[in-house]
């Protein structure tokens, strides 16, 4: 999914949650950024200007956090730097990394690469864990975990997370004759991503002409091998994606469902997957937070309202960044201050409240903007408590640097071509020839 400058099949890995396509959100700014500061001089009419690299939409402007932060400390001035798709934000930023060059002063990393960061890049980095005002006990631990060194180095401060739930039309369960209410919803599936296929089936004797269960084969590889404890490397930094039994029966459960026709031949964020939200041509998704922006962005008008999150089969998590400041930065202390007030509690609950982004810091779930949290496409449905739960579920998972180029291997090269007819064990030697070709590079 994007370039990498380590090419060893054994890396350093940490403890974590996995996380995967958080960097195919689409994002409002120029994406031929290259991680470079909008500001010269690090000064604008006589105040300090911190730059700050982002990929993707992650809302800190749009929520007035920027704005906040000006007006409570009017000598500064923040100015960021948006690079659309974080395929293209993340080689650029481990190269000025690597020649500890041309860095802004905060920057964004993705945590499926959080683990390359924290492995090779953390003398380039300032330990957060030492910044005046933060506490580590208010971040989930796992989150904490994620960036944090072997001698307890913590390189960056959790903004988001990913917690997995359910999405449906409501209005689609209905016409196949399967319960619309959350709780009920849930429980048709609960403990157990087979039960879900099961529901597939049920779906597809009454389904609504032209529809599917699910969007993608992609989707719902991710949503299970995102609840297991361990996928693609162990804790020694071995790849065992081709041993692990829990990544074969996500594929073969997957490659079921392909064959019995409940998920589409789509490829998550690509134009034509795009277009069936649009079209309602699916009843199903597996859904972080931050999906529903993806499916508001795409739906009609008609669609408000339509939408329901029911509890997944089981917890896990997909999404999710962290906030790092780097030692070259100009304004590293400066730098260092706003990144503890942008990633606290308070202001991820504020975040969460505009952009669907759900937070890391487990005080925020007793909040109002998380507890009586809403949105356009579900309703009046109070959505916060569903994900907060989901948060507390998933499970502490080894990330590898190189998860992303497995993930895909598996789905763009392996499950979704069940869908085009080909038998699930050809898929998975497709998979496995693409997988261990990218890793070899």
């Amino acid at each position: 999914m994007r370039a990498r400058i380590r090419t060893a099949r054994k890396a350093m890995v940490v403890a974590a949650v996995a996380s995967l396509g958080a960097g195919l959100l689409a994002g409002c700014a120029d994406d031929g950024g290259n991680g470079g500061s909008d500001s010269s001089d690090g000064d604008s009419g006589g105040k300090t200007t911190i730059s700050v690299g982002l990929f993707g939409t992650m809302g800190f402007k749009e929520a007035g956090l920027y704005a906040e932060y000006e007006k409570l400390n009017p000598k500064i001035k923040i100015e960021q730097n948006v690079v659309e798709r974080n395929e293209n934000y993340y080689p650029a930023l481990l190269n000025h990394l690597t020649t500890n060059s041309g860095l802004l002063d905060v920057q964004a990393v993705e945590v499926a690469n959080i683990a390359e960061v924290t492995a090779t890049q953390a003398d380039k980095l300032e330990d957060m864990s030492k910044a005046p005002g933060v506490d580590k006990s208010k971040w989930l631990p796992w989150k904490w975990q994620q960036a944090t060194t072997k001698d307890g180095k913590t390189i960056g401060l959790g903004t988001d997370v990913g917690p997995m739930a359910i999405c449906y039309r409501t209005d689609l369960f209905k016409q196949a004759g399967l319960p619309t209410d959350p709780d009920e919803v849930g429980k048709l599936w609960a403990g157990d991503w087979a039960k879900l296929v099961d529901v597939g089936e049920r779906y597809k004797s009454k389904a609504p002409k032209g529809t599917f269960f699910m969007d993608s084969p992609g989707g719902l590889i991710n949503a299970i091998l995102g609840s297991e404890k361990e996928k693609f490397y162990d804790s020694s930094g071995e790849v065992i994606y081709k041993t692990n039994p829990a990544v074969k029966a996500a594929f073969d459960l997957t490659a079921e469902a392909a064959e019995k026709g409940l998920v589409q031949s789509q490829t998550q964020f690509q134009p034509s997957w795009n277009s069936t939200i649009a079209n309602n041509k699916f009843a199903a998704i597996a859904c972080p937070p931050w999906m529903l922006g993806t499916i508001k962005g795409n739906a009609k008008p008609d669609a408000a309202g339509k939408w329901a999150v029911a509890v997944a089969p089981k917890g896990g998590n997909w999404g999710g960044t962290f906030l790092t400041v780097p030692k070259s930065g100009k304004n590293v202390k400066e730098a260092q201050k706003f990144v503890t007030w942008l990633t606290a509690p308070e202001q991820q609950a504020k975040l969460f409240k505009v952009q669907a982004s759900f937070p890391s810091a487990p005080s925020a779930y007793t909040m109002p903007e998380v507890t009586g949290a809403t949105n356009e496409m579900t309703g009046d449905q109070k959505i916060g408590p569903i994900f907060a739960e989901a948060a507390k579920a998933a499970p502490v998972q080894v990330i590898g640097p190189k998860d992303q180029i497995i993930m895909q291997g598996l789905s763009d090269n392996g499950v979704i071509l069940v869908t085009k007819g080909k038998s699930a064990k050809d898929a998975w030697e497709s998979a496995i020839k693409t997988i261990d070709n990218k890793l070899d590079q």
